[in-house]
């Protein structure tokens, strides 16, 4: 019961106050301590994030977001078809599930870390809103060493605010969330610039940032 009435502790007020850290700027910070390493990160609240912005992320790492409770049943039985056909599990994670991992989890695999991260995903789905979540993820995204949000990552990358991002850079920053420390938006590889024009041509077909005003 106590570890229950913790973990909701830590969980409800962040519905309504914005957090000031994550777990993985934590552990980055601490795995590069001595190093000069710095967080680069700026919060915007839902109204500073252009729409566009948020709908790239959505379609890039769950396009089932606005229907879902936390887990996306059948991307999870897709990813588990494509580990018997090429013998590696694909990613399944819903923004709901990194937002849990990357607020209150540290990285790396084990058991007790996908029990934890399933715990706080339903809590985070039970006490915040769609919205809610989607703007914290925005906030506490990694965009590149130390880079974390889209506010940060659009000056860093692009040496403009958010709120002047293209939808072409928009694109990028979100075709590059799968490995954000491998990705440069600002010089994209060829395999960036396909997954961005993917990811355009998604949101076209999706209906455009009208497909996102469920959420608000």
């Amino acid at each position: 019961m106590v570890l229950v009435l913790f973990s909701v502790a830590v969980v409800l007020p962040f519905r309504w106050i914005d957090p000031p850290i994550s777990m993985v700027m934590l552990e980055r910070s601490w795995d590069q301590r001595g190093t000069g390493y710095r967080l680069n990160k700026q919060w915007l609240n839902w109204d500073q994030i252009p729409h566009h912005a948020a709908l790239a992320a959505v379609v890039s790492e769950d396009q089932n977001f606005p229907k879902h409770y936390g887990f996306d049943l059948k991307a999870i039985q897709k990813a588990f078809a494509e580990r018997e056909r090429r013998g590696s599990l694909r990613g399944a994670s819903t923004i709901s599930q990194q937002v849990a991992r990357n607020m209150y989890l540290w990285t790396g695999r084990s058991w007790l870390r996908k029990g934890l991260e399933v715990w706080f995903t339903g809590l985070v789905e039970l006490c915040w809103p769609k919205q809610r979540i989607l703007e914290v993820y925005l906030n506490i995204a990694e965009w590149g060493d130390g880079v974390f949000g889209v506010g940060a990552a659009s000056r860093h990358h692009f040496g403009v605010p958010a709120a002047q991002l293209s939808n072409w850079q928009s694109a990028l920053l979100a075709s590059s969330l799968p490995s954000p420390l491998k990705y440069n938006p600002a010089a994209p590889a060829p395999h960036l610039i396909e997954r961005a024009n993917w990811n355009l041509s998604q949101q076209r077909r999706l209906g455009g940032r009208t497909w996102l005003a469920s959420l608000e």
